[in-house]
């Protein structure tokens, strides 16, 4: 029983320091998510109203006639009051997609991914565990505090005298296991935006296809000659608002695929340095301590 407390106690202190710290960057994380969908919000309405909208696009100075022709921020100002919406998603899509592509620029460290793997279990071929945390401070990221925090359990479990070799594993491995779910949110933050927002956009765009088909033929089924005006923009906006949510709804697809596979990417390497760790202690204290009382 001794035994087991001595190894538990050292694995929680991480995790009850770490704990507020992921606590703030998640409050952090979600008021800046916030904020983003706000202002772009805010920024969308703005050019729709006063550069879509602006009567110089539009036959007469009246942005109510049609636009004139070539001139494609009066044929999208027509899409409709669905527009400042599809716009708001569009510049979310991009301001998440470049927060992410920094984050996990960050997450990687000063070097390549593979380049620090393969250092890492260099010092570890020949017992340079100093080494190995000394490229961990220099490498920094994601993946660097992860292999850091096992490399400091190693070393901790190779000065332990009281514990069997496989509860020195279990530790270190544990170790790993904890210091990569304190990151792993971190990395994942806002994913779920993107993934919304590739979900609903096409849908958003279908709402101002039907609202615009609604327009057409109502002004088709009027008394008399239809209005040739109304029908056009009717048309105009159905059509608009279909490719403004296809085309958000598929960059949304992308760079939530591009940026899960980077996030695989860094998973696949803590753990590939963390096997590197766990083997490197089997094989160099391969013989069980047992403590004498």
């Amino acid at each position: 029983m001794e035994q087991k407390n001595a190894m538990n106690k050292p694995a929680a202190r991480p995790a009850a320091a770490a704990a507020p710290k992921g606590e703030a960057k998640g409050g952090g994380s979600s008021l800046f998510a916030i904020l983003a969908i706000v202002l772009a919000f805010i920024v969308s309405v703005i050019i729709y109203k006063f550069v879509l909208g602006d009567a110089s696009h539009f036959q007469g100075g009246n942005n109510e006639n049609n636009p004139i022709g070539g001139d494609y921020f009066g044929v999208v100002y027509k899409g409709g009051p669905i527009v400042p919406l599809l716009m708001t998603m569009f510049l979310c899509v991009i301001i998440f997609s470049i927060e992410r592509a920094l984050t996990i620029s960050r997450a990687k460290g000063s070097k390549s991914i593979e380049s620090f793997v393969r250092t890492i279990r260099q010092k570890l071929n020949v017992n340079d565990i100093t080494g190995a945390i000394a490229a961990c401070d220099q490498q920094k990221g994601s993946v660097a505090n992860v292999v850091k925090a096992g490399l400091g359990k190693y070393q901790e479990m190779a000065r332990e005298r009281n514990l069997e070799k496989d509860q020195k594993i279990l530790a270190i491995q544990k170790e790993i296991e904890e210091s990569t779910a304190l990151e792993l949110p971190m990395l994942e933050k806002n994913l779920v935006i993107l993934s919304t927002l590739a979900s609903i956009a096409t849908l958003v765009g279908l709402l101002g296809t039907v609202f615009g088909m609604i327009k057409a033929f109502s002004a088709l089924a009027q008394g008399g000659a239809p209005d040739a005006v109304g029908l056009a923009n009717g048309i105009s906006e159905a059509l608009i608002n279909t490719a403004l949510g296809i085309g958000t709804s598929a960059i949304a697809i992308v760079a939530y695929n591009f940026f899960t596979s980077k996030i695989d990417e860094l998973t696949y390497s803590i753990d590939e340095a963390g096997f590197s760790i766990i083997q490197t202690f089997a094989a160099q204290h391969g013989e069980t301590e047992h403590h004498t009382a």
